[in-house]
C-alpha cells in the first residue's frame, strides 16, 4: 500500500509538471510567499530600528528641555513607540490598523497614531501583501487551481475505474493525492520556515515560532483534504471547480465578514463622539485642575490647612497649586481609565464573538491563531495602551510633585507679572529626569499559547471532521 501511495503521488506530480497551468500556479505560489516574506522582513527591520531610535530621541528631547515651569512640561508631553515583535514580519495583525505610537501628556489619554492602513491609499493597501494574507487567502485559491481535478479527471478519463479494478482502494488514491498536495504546501511553507528561524535568532521563542508554523501547516492541510475530497465526490472537473470556488468565497470572504458584523451587533459599543461627550460630562464634575480656586477643591484646601495647622494657603510648606494639579490628575485618570477599560472590554468581547466563527471557517481560526502567536492581536494592543497610560501617569505625577516641592506658591501666582517673575517661576532642568525606560515587548510565549488554544482546537476540529467525511465519500466512490 505504501508503494501504491508513493506511485500515485509521483504520478500526480508528473501531471503537474506536464501541465503548464499547474506548473505556473505552483511557481506563482512559491514566488508570492518568498517575495512577501522578503519585503515584510526588510520593512519590519526598518520599523524596529526606526521606532527604537525615535523612542531614544523622544526621551532625550524631553530630558534636555531647559528650565521651565513644571506644568509646562506636563503639557510638553512625551512619545512612546511600539517596536514590532519578531513574528510580526509574518503577520502584522491589528498593528496596521491600531497605530504604533502614542503621545503622552497631562489631563488626557490619546489614542495610538500612525497606523499604516489609515495613512495608505487603496493602491498602497494592495501593495502591502503580507505573508499571513497570502497564505490565508491566496494560497488556498492556488491550491484549488492545482488540485481541483486530482480525482475527478481520473473519473472523466476512465482511469479511476481501471485503478480500482486493479485492487487499489479508493482510500489509497485519496491518500496518494494528499501526499502530492502535502509536498506542495511543504514548498510554499519553506520561506515561512526560514523566516521563523530568523525570528528565533532575533529573540523569539522557539516554541512560539514552531507553533506558528504548525498552525499554518494545519490550516493548509484542511484545504488540501477539502480539495481532494471535493474532487473525489464530484463526477466532473467543472463541478469540482465550481463547488471549491464557492467554498473559497464562503470561507475567505463571506464568513469573516459575517463574523465581524455579528460581533458589532452582538456587543454594541458607543461611537467616539458619544463617548467623548460622556467623558467630558464626568470630568466637569471633578473641577478644573488649572484653577486652584475651583469650589471642587475646597475640601482638599481645608484638609491641607488642618494638616499643617495654618490659616491660609500662602502659609503652607507646599505649593497648593501643585497639590491641586496632582490631586486633579489622579481623579481625572481614574475616570479616563474607567472609560478606557470599558471600551477595551467591548472590543475584546467583539473579538471573542468573531473568533467563534472559526468553527464555521478555518480562515477565521487561522487568523486568530496567527495574530495571537505573532503578538499582534487585540490583547497585545490593549496591553500597549495600558502600559503607556501607566508611563504617562507616572511622569505627569512626578512633574506635579516637582511643582509641589520645588516651586513656591507665591512665585507660582506671580509668574505672569513680568519677565523676571516668569523666570522666577521656573525650576531646574535637572527635574526632568522623571521618565522610565519604555520598551514594549510581546506577551510571554506561555500566555500566547494559552490564548491560541481554542484556535488550534478549531483547526483540529476541521481536520477531524474532514477525515470522517472522507470515510463516507470513499465508500460512495468505491
Amino acid at each position: 500500500m505504501k508503494s501504491q501511495i508513493i506511485a500515485i503521488a509521483k504520478d500526480e506530480w508528473r501531471y503537474w509538471l506536464r501541465s503548464k497551468l499547474a506548473l505556473a500556479v505552483l511557481t506563482l505560489g512559491v514566488l508570492l510567499t518568498v517575495s512577501s516574506v522578503i519585503v515584510t522582513t526588510v520593512k519590519t527591520m526598518e520599523l524596529d530600528h526606526q521606532r527604537a531610535e525615535l523612542q531614544n530621541q523622544a526621551e532625550q528631547t524631553f530630558t534636555e528641555q531647559p528650565d521651565r515651569h513644571p506644568h509646562r512640561m506636563v503639557h510638553y508631553g512625551h512619545y512612546a513607540f511600539r517596536t514590532p515583535s519578531p513574528l510580526s514580519r509574518l503577520d502584522p495583525g491589528v498593528d496596521a490598523f491600531t497605530g504604533n505610537s502614542i503621545f503622552l501628556e497631562g489631563h488626557r489619554q490619546n489614542s495610538a497614531m500612525f497606523a499604516d492602513q489609515r495613512q495608505g491609499t487603496a493602491l498602497t493597501k494592495l501593495g502591502s501583501l503580507d505573508p499571513a494574507f497570502i497564505i490565508q487567502i491566496l494560497i488556498p485559491l492556488l491550491l484549488i487551481l492545482i488540485g481541483f481535478s486530482s480525482i475527478s479527471r481520473e473519473r472523466e478519463s476512465q482511469t479511476l475505474t481501471f485503478i480500482l479494478s486493479q485492487g487499489v482502494s479508493i482510500y489509497t488514491v485519496i491518500i496518494g493525492k494528499l501526499m502530492a498536495m502535502l509536498a506542495v504546501i511543504g514548498l510554499i511553507l519553506v520561506p515561512i520556515l526560514v523566516s521563523a528561524v530568523v525570528t528565533v535568532i532575533q529573540g523569539e521563542s522557539l516554541l512560539t515560532a514552531m507553533s506558528f508554523l504548525f498552525g499554518y501547516f494545519a490550516y493548509l492541510v484542511v484545504w488540501i483534504i477539502l480539495i481532494v475530497l471535493c474532487s473525489c465526490a464530484m463526477s466532473k472537473n467543472s463541478e469540482s471547480f465550481g463547488v471549491l470556488m464557492f467554498v473559497w468565497i464562503l470561507f475567505c470572504i463571506i464568513v469573516p465578514r459575517v463574523a465581524s458584523t455579528t460581533a458589532a451587533i452582538s456587543v454594541p459599543s458607543a461611537g467616539k463622539l458619544e463617548s467623548d461627550f460622556e467623558v467630558i460630562a464626568q470630568l466637569r464634575k471633578l473641577g478644573d485642575g488649572h484653577n486652584a480656586a475651583d469650589p471642587a477643591f475646597a475640601k482638599l484646601k481645608a484638609n491641607l490647612l488642618a494638616q499643617y495647622n495654618v490659616d491660609s494657603i500662602e502659609e503652607l510648606p507646599v505649593n497648593f497649586r501643585g497639590t491641586v494639579a496632582k490631586n486633579s490628575e489622579a481623579e481625572l485618570t481614574n475616570v479616563l481609565n474607567k472609560f478606557a477599560e470599558q471600551r477595551m472590554s467591548e472590543e475584546l468581547a467583539q473579538s471573542q464573538v468573531a473568533r467563534q466563527f472559526g468553527w464555521l471557517s478555518p480562515v477565521v481560526a487561522i487568523r486568530t491563531l496567527s495574530m495571537i502567536l505573532a503578538g499582534t492581536s487585540i490583547e497585545t494592543h490593549h496591553r500597549f495602551l495600558r502600559e503607556t497610560e501607566a508611563l504617562r501617569f507616572e511622569f505627569v505625577q512626578a512633574l506635579n510633585q516637582v511643582h509641589i516641592d520645588k516651586l513656591s506658591y507665591q512665585d507660582d501666582m506671580n509668574r505672569n507679572v513680568d519677565k523676571e517673575a516668569s523666570n522666577q517661576a521656573r525650576v531646574s532642568a535637572q527635574n526632568w529626569q522623571v521618565l522610565q525606560d519604555f520598551n514594549f515587548t510581546a506577551d510571554a510565549p506561555a500566555k500566547r499559547l494559552q490564548y491560541s488554544f481554542w484556535a488550534f482546537m478549531q483547526l483540529f476540529m476541521w481536520i477531524a471532521a474532514l477525515l470522517i467525511l472522507a470515510v463516507f465519500i470513499g465508500r460512495r466512490a468505491q
